[in-house]
């Protein structure tokens, strides 16, 4: 069975960047028929936070990418435990003792002499009296220790992949602290959840070079690996910089709609061209990893306003009833009022704004050589019921008495019904209306 992950550190809110793991992720998983399992990378006691994690599990309920199995590694900590034993017996698992000082001057040392900054082993020439003494005197942390051959797989972005594992140091495990690291959590955490591929970032190519030989020295199956490119802004600036404004639960209270979010980046940087869709369903059907590339994908914000308003152009009254009734409105209003506002509906904070308007009126907008005209015309409104009949009845009325037409006709009644230039088609407005200004 397909069974994809998304394992992010609760040690900061989920945003637009590392959204794409999550969405690859989990379109996988669901055109197989498979398993989507979030993972919550909390070994950091320090930095981990629970409302983090809340807020991780609240936006992706938010975005309808819901989980089958939730899974956190301050949990299985005695599983790393083990793992960790299982490679020091197979002596791939190595004892160091280098200050993060002395590490940096060999870098600089190395670097000086033209030679890539790759940690020397110096650890493994120490004998058993040498070790004692520095255990005495410093904490220890533990390498894993690369074959050092070429390292191969084929990516399902980037195609054939090949690192010489001797340009790469020996990945550290374990700190000095006990605290299991990132890479030996994730290969563990990987391998006993039978994930079968791992899809994430272009900076983790590396991660996986080295994950592999792990892989292979706890004698487990490797998943399949593929690397999508990183955002950038619009002109192709680091977008790094700017994921603190890029949260998604800042974009959620800014109000982006969660279709226009995964419609976009379920396309961002393939092939195809972005398609807004109304359900995940159409994302999930549409969506295919051999449609993107390595290429710096760029991202910006402003695309989103305009598919989140598209979204609200074709829903159904059915899919918003929800909204409606939230904001005490009669049932047998729903469908008459949702169809004459949805065009004009940017973000669902309008929805209220424009039911507003029809229950409390607003403030109009009257010129000074239209005031007479707009008198005359609301004294000669025709009496209620309002029908989709009344507004063209009304003007036509007006524009025989008063010779006005077109804009001259309109635009006054428009601005004085509804304190704006710009709106819904009034014959569906009109009848919504509960209060009729007096001018």
């Amino acid at each position: 069975m397909t069974t994809t992950r998304f394992a992010p550190s609760p040690t900061g809110y989920l945003h637009i960047g590392n959204l794409r793991a999550a969405l690859f992720n989990f379109l996988i998983a669901r055109q197989q028929g498979g398993r989507f399992i979030l993972r919550l990378d909390d070994t950091d006691p320090v930095r981990s936070k629970p409302e983090y994690a809340d807020g991780i599990k609240d936006d992706l309920r938010w975005l309808g990418l819901e989980w089958d199995q939730l899974e956190t590694q301050s949990s299985r900590l005695k599983r790393y435990d083990e793992v960790a034993a299982q490679l020091r017996a197979s002596g791939r698992l190595y004892e160091c003792f280098e200050s993060p000082v002395e590490l940096d001057l060999k870098r600089k040392k190395q670097l000086n002499m033209g030679l890539p900054p790759v940690y020397d082993r110096a650890a493994l020439k120490l004998t058993g009296a040498e070790k004692d003494t520095l255990r005495a005197e410093r904490g220890s942390y533990w390498r894993f220790q690369l074959d050092h051959k070429r390292i191969e797989w084929e990516d399902g972005i980037l195609g054939a992949q090949s690192i010489d594992a001797a340009s790469v140091s020996d990945p550290v495990l374990i700190r000095a602290d006990g605290q299991v690291l990132y890479t030996l959590a994730s290969v563990t955490d990987d391998t006993d959840m039978g994930i079968t591929n791992v899809v994430r970032g272009l900076d983790h190519v590396t991660n996986t070079a080295t994950q592999i030989q792990i892989i292979e020295a706890m004698g487990c199956a490797l998943p399949s690996f593929a690397h999508h490119s990183m955002l950038t802004g619009p002109q192709g600036e680091p977008l790094s910089k700017r994921l603190g404004v890029l949260a998604l639960r800042d974009l959620r209270a800014e109000g982006v709609e969660p279709m226009a979010i995964l419609s976009l980046m379920a396309r961002l940087g393939s092939s195809k061209p972005v398609e807004l869709q109304q359900h995940i369903d159409a994302v999930i059907e549409g969506f295919d990893l051999k449609d993107f590339n390595a290429s710096p994908t760029k991202f910006d914000e402003a695309d989103l306003g305009p598919l989140s308003a598209r979204y609200f152009h074709a829903v159904p009254v059915a899919e918003i009833t929800g909204d409606l009734a939230a904001l005490g409105m009669p049932t047998d209003k729903h469908e008459d009022f949702w169809l004459a506002i949805r065009e004009n509906i940017n973000t669902r904070a309008d929805i209220a704004k424009w039911w507003d308007l029809c229950q409390n009126g607003t403030a109009p907008d009257i010129a000074e050589e239209d005031l007479a005209f707009v008198q005359d015309a609301l004294a000669n409104l025709p009496p209620r019921p309002f029908d989709q009949s009344t507004w063209a009845s009304w003007t036509s009325a007006m524009k025989d008495k008063t010779g006005r037409k077109g804009k001259t006709l309109f635009m006054p009644l428009r601005k004085a019904l509804t304190g704006a230039a710009h709106g819904p088609d009034m014959k569906r407005l009109l009848p919504l209306l509960d209060v009729i200004p007096q001018v």
